[in-house]
Formats: C-alpha cells, sequence, structure tokens
C-alpha cells in the first residue's frame, strides 16, 4: 500500500463540484483513491479521484481503519458520524 494516502485517512477535495467537501478513504490504488462521504458517495460506490485531486489531512481515523482492514461491515452511518466528529474537532 502507498504511504501517502492510507485507508481510514480524512482528506478534502481540491477541483470539481465536489470541491472543499470532506471525504474517507476507503481504498488505495496506484495514482488513484476511492473516496466516500455516507452521503452523496456511499460506502458501496466510492468517488474515484486521482491523488493529486485531493489535499490529505494528518487525521486517520483509526476506528474506521480497523473496520476497513478487518473486512468488518462499515455502514454510510459511520463515515457520516467519523466525519461531523473531525469536522467538529476541527479549525476547518
Amino acid at each position: 500500500m502507498n504511504s501517502e494516502y492510507e485507508v481510514g485517512q480524512v482528506v478534502f477535495s481540491k477541483c470539481g463540484r465536489d470541491q472543499g467537501k470532506p471525504f474517507i478513504v476507503v481504498s488505495v490504488e496506484e495514482e488513484y483513491v476511492y473516496l466516500s462521504d455516507g452521503k452523496l458517495r456511499k460506502i458501496d460506490n466510492p468517488k474515484l479521484k486521482k491523488k493529486k485531486h485531493v489535499q490529505k489531512t494528518n487525521t486517520i481515523i483509526e476506528w474506521i481503519k480497523q473496520k476497513i482492514i478487518e473486512e468488518i461491515h462499515l455502514t454510510n452511518n459511520d463515515v457520516r458520524k467519523a466525519l461531523e466528529e473531525y469536522l467538529g474537532q476541527s479549525s476547518v
């Protein structure tokens, strides 16, 4: 897995109509990441974006990461809750 981006990491879209919106990385490929926000981009249909089009943060939501790695069922509500908690504690 690429060390730049990790599963469970909070990122922000830098371009497109979802510019400035927060997402959680649910999968990482060569030059792409799969993103979900639990609302418009659900877990079962994540957004495919090039890595250069997302702004990464240093925040990795460990319990989301563990669920993805251990293949425990992750719900859209889990993703929404994690992003709300992040935005509540963040100054963004």
